[in-house]
């Protein structure tokens, strides 16, 4: 009996070795030490904050860079604008004194085609999002900009340059900037919803860049997004290049022959391209600087998370040396059970016979 409880001792140890083999074969081939919490004992409470942390910021960061490459498209498109903004700016200056027609022509072409470019610019999506349409992003800011000319700002616009005199330049400025300005439907050429619906008195679209922490980046195409226009402007650098683009389109070679009229109404329209460059270039450092300080948090996020991993790391991977050294022990001490086992197991036999 005394042999058989030795074997029975044993064979009990060589199960126990087994075991402990098959788990330290397991954490040899992945490097962790086991693929439940249930193996961490009592380091599973810290295991599972530590991964929740890493997703929370993980999450955070997604959603960080796809802002990030929203801005960097509403950027160039900015970019084009101002360049726009700045072609017409200097070139309205040919304009003053004594212009030839072919010259008012070609500049009122190019403003037809500038101001139709400009509305398009204004719809531009990134991923299927309208990005100066606020909120309502999958709907666009200018509902219809290849027939901008056709608007009832450009043909108001249109009108009131048709109607200058030598005399009534301030009157036609005066309409012509509350034509831009306006919200109305059918004189307007952007949508209802940023004219008068939610959109008019809405926030600018955010990114929640950490816990509570939401930072605007958003912009819309009617009105400035944090910068205030200051000169002839109709208090959007947008409305003051359509009103610019407008009323240069509508300009007519007979004109130039008004005299003072003219003189003031050229000089006024410049006047507020400028404001629109001024502006523009103060929403694209405004918007850099948004930029910045986004990819401030990514970066922050990143360094974190790479600090958390190495703390998941210490919690639940293995020394892989000793686990290695651990491994080839316990194969050992296990083939050394089985030979104890087989002795055992001869010495019982011969005493039973």
């Amino acid at each position: 009996m005394n042999g058989i409880s030795l074997t029975g001792r044993i064979d009990q140890n060589a199960s126990i070795l087994r075991e402990r083999l098959t788990l330290l074969g397991e954490q040899v081939s992945t490097g962790r030490k086991g693929s439940s919490y249930a193996v961490l004992d009592t380091d599973a409470p810290k295991s599972m904050d530590l991964r929740g942390e890493i997703t929370r910021r993980g999450a955070y960061q997604s959603a960080i860079s796809q802002t990030l490459s929203k801005i960097q498209v509403t950027q160039d498109v900015l970019d084009r604008i101002a360049a726009i903004a700045d072609k017409f700016a200097a070139d309205t200056a040919s304009l003053m004194g004594a212009t030839k027609p072919e010259a008012i022509q070609i500049q009122a072409g190019q403003a037809r085609a500038a101001l139709k470019e400009v509305a398009n610019l204004l719809n531009e999506k990134f991923n299927g999002d309208f990005l100066f349409g606020g909120s309502n992003a999958h709907q666009p800011p200018i509902p219809d900009p290849d027939n901008i000319l056709t608007s009832g700002m450009a043909t108001g616009i249109a009108t009131e340059v048709a109607s200058l005199t030598p005399t009534n330049a301030a009157t036609v400025l005066a309409n012509t900037k509350a034509l831009a300005q306006s919200d109305v439907l059918g004189v307007t050429p952007f949508s209802v919803f940023i004219s008068t619906g939610p959109g008019a008195t809405e926030g600018r679209r955010n990114v929640l860049s950490g816990d509570g922490q939401r930072i605007d980046y958003g912009l819309f195409a009617n009105r400035n997004g944090s910068v205030i226009s200051s000169g002839e402007t109709t208090g959007s650098w947008a409305r003051d290049l359509m009103r610019g683009l407008a009323s240069i389109a509508a300009l007519t070679p007979g004109q130039s022959q008004l005299g003072q009229g003219y003189t003031d109404l050229v000089t006024t329209v410049q006047q507020g391209l400028k404001s629109a460059v001024s502006a523009l270039a103060l929403e694209r450092g405004s918007l850099g600087v948004v930029e910045e300080s986004i990819q401030s948090k990514s970066d922050l996020h990143e360094r974190v998370t790479l600090t958390l991993t190495l703390q998941v790391s210490d919690v639940e991977e293995v020394d892989m040396a000793k686990t290695i050294t651990s491994f080839q022990a316990t194969q050992t001490q296990l083939e050394a059970s089985y030979r104890a086992i087989a002795i055992a197991q001869q010495l019982s036999l011969t005493r039973f016979l």
